[in-house]
């Protein structure tokens, strides 16, 4: 019995049981499907991130993991996945850096909300923007009143930049 507790499956740590190549193309089916939801699903936020996309992100990790990895065993199958994973994310931030179309998809393009002094109602409903939200952004910036603001913008990342008005006329 203590000799059990001691032994270790040398081969099921190190040897694959499925092929690697399955492993990579299940890897990377898997990735382009959770990234292309997340892309049709999944809307930016002001403010970065929040708890409910945490939630999404563990949730869709915990449903795809069996997609992934056909319940793997070995340390090598899931070096693989990792492996296959990460070397798409750089394969698509080298894209979108490289090109405009690429990146148009990855990193939408910042919406303006307010424009001299003016909210922007329409791009505000598109981006699921408060006018409460938007007044906290401003006031977290120092600024208390609209008429203030020049420009206001969603950027890519979710977070909203302001641009005073120039006050010296």
């Amino acid at each position: 019995m203590e000799n059990m507790l001691w032994r270790i499956d040398w081969h099921a740590i190190f040897i694959p049981e499925r092929s690697v190549l399955e492993m990579i193309v299940r890897g990377t089916i898997m990735y382009f499907v959770i990234v292309v939801l997340l892309k049709l699903v999944v809307k930016r936020q002001s403010g970065g991130i929040g708890t409910t996309d945490i939630l999404v992100v563990v949730l869709i990790a915990e449903i795809a993991g069996p997609g992934f990895t056909a319940d793997y065993l070995s340390v090598v199958e899931g070096a693989v996945l990792v492996a296959t994973v990460l070397c798409w994310s750089s394969t698509i931030e080298w894209l979108s850096y490289r090109s405009p179309r690429f990146e148009r998809f990855f990193n939408p393009m910042s919406v303006m909300l307010i424009k001299d002094g003016r909210l922007l109602a329409r791009n505000m409903r598109a981006e699921l923007v408060t006018k409460d939200e938007l007044m906290t952004h401003m006031r977290e910036e120092g600024i208390a009143d609209i008429s203030e603001v020049r420009e206001a913008c969603m950027e890519s990342d979710g977070m909203i930049s302001f641009i005073k008005r120039d006050t010296k006329r």
